[in-house]
């Protein structure tokens, strides 16, 4: 029997982390979802990021949720075993229905991240008509939760079999920003960008930015031999342009330093 929303967020809450400035003045909110191995370092320096310009942020860790930790996530996540995105889509919403709720938030004011897995399970979620009980993998969804997202900011997402918009449409078309690498091994860059025009031809408001890098670009280590390294200047690239993107979406004025708690 698939979750309530209620129960799916219950289970979500206590393993979701807030950044943001040090009030209770109701603000515009990022949710963060990380990729298939688990929230990474890097999750924490976007999230501060947005905090810092007085954008509340909330990092879901949907494997701690599911009493998961990252050697699950990489050995059978990673793997496409387990939690695959259409799955995970409703973490999406059910983050969506909880954060948008808070006092601290204001409730249409809501901008949904994505990091591969995460840019996954956020995109198949667009493409889903959320009128039918198990859709989403809950037992409630609920399609107007989605006006409540002004924009999507999805940083190298997986797109291969069997991510939804390899073939499916968008139902929904937030505002959209995606940060490519074009030494992607896992979605190959020609390929996210096939896929990004033709949901732009179908009316998605959406621009990439695109960075010589590979996979993950954003992690700070990586073990033995391996496809992915780190790269500082796309990881600087892709922070200024998720500022950037939520000072347009949540039509901001100038620039602003706030103190900040997390």
């Amino acid at each position: 029997m698939p979750e309530t929303l209620a129960a799916r967020w219950a289970r979500l809450s206590p393993c979701t982390e807030a950044f943001g400035p040090a009030d209770a003045v109701p603000r515009p909110a990022l949710i963060l979802f990380h990729g298939c191995g688990g929230v990474r370092p890097h999750i924490y320096r976007y999230a501060e990021a947005a905090a810092a310009i007085g954008v509340r942020a909330y990092v879901v860790d949907s494997l701690k949720a599911r009493g998961w930790g990252r050697s699950h996530g990489v050995s059978l996540v990673c793997t496409g075993l387990a939690l695959q995105g259409y799955e995970r889509s409703g973490d999406v919403l059910a983050a969506i229905k909880g954060i948008s709720a808070l006092p601290e938030v204001l409730s249409d004011q809501i901008v949904l991240s994505g990091w591969s897995h995460g840019g996954w399970s956020i995109m198949d979620l667009m493409t889903e008509p959320l009128k039918k009980s198990g859709e989403a993998k809950l037992a409630d969804p609920d399609p107007a939760l989605i006006d409540q997202v002004r924009g999507l900011f999805l940083v190298y997402p997986y797109i291969s079999f069997p991510a939804r918009s390899l073939r499916q449409p968008w139902l929904y078309r937030p505002r959209t920003r995606v940060a490519l690498a074009q030494k992607d091994h896992l979605t190959p860059y020609a390929r996210a960008v096939a896929v990004f025009e033709r949901l732009k031809t179908d009316g998605l408001p959406v621009d990439i930015l695109s960075f010589d890098a590979t996979h993950a670009y954003d992690e700070e280590s990586f073990g033995g031999f391996n496809p992915m390294h780190h790269d500082e200047a796309s990881v600087n690239g892709t922070t200024e342009g998720m500022i950037d993107f939520l000072r347009e979406v949540f039509a901001m004025e100038a620039p602003t330093q706030v103190a900040a708690t997390g």
